[in-house]
């Protein structure tokens, strides 16, 4: 892994141009639930398949010690230009309506399925698999990529930066 290769930018920070990057999707933990964020995983993940020529940037909606935005639009506005931004956008989704319901994950999901830069990773064992099937049947019906592992969601929106940087 070179940890060198990626830059992590939390919430409400500037937001870097000119380099690849992945914005890491809903659905984020609320502090009142007991249940992990899945982003330091994806964090792991992706600095360990990168292979670009120059570092990549990793976008996150979370801040670096729990503290939510005092107002929505603060959240929502950093989010949804990082995400304009972004050469790939990760949607990891281990739904599970009682800790992790990922309620706006659906908006979000929704309005990005055709951006062609999304990618949908929706785990089969999650404890609310029936809670996915809709945007398994959206990404379906617009060309999103769908894979079933937090390892080859990272691999997808991968190759998704790299053609989104590539000369054109």
């Amino acid at each position: 892994m070179n940890a060198d290769a990626v830059t992590l930018v939390m919430v409400r920070e500037p937001l870097p141009a000119g380099s690849p990057s992945v914005f890491l999707a809903e659905p984020t933990p609320d502090k009142r639930m007991p249940v992990s964020s899945w982003r330091p995983e994806a964090v792991r993940l992706l600095a360990e398949q990168w292979t670009g020529p120059q570092p990549l940037t990793v976008l996150s909606p979370e801040s670096w010690h729990g503290e939510r935005a005092e107002r929505c639009e603060h959240q929502v506005g950093w989010e949804t230009k990082a995400r304009e931004g972004a050469s790939a956008i990760l949607f990891w989704i281990p739904r599970d309506v009682k800790v992790l319901p990922g309620f706006t994950t659906n908006v979000e999901f929704g309005l990005d399925a055709l951006s062609g830069r999304a990618v949908l990773g929706a785990l089969d064992d999650c404890p609310s698999p029936e809670r996915n099937r809709c945007l398994i049947y959206v990404a379906g019906r617009f060309g999103v990529p769908v894979r079933t592992t937090l390892a080859d969601t990272v691999a997808e929106a991968l190759a998704l930066a790299t053609v989104a940087e590539a000369p054109r």
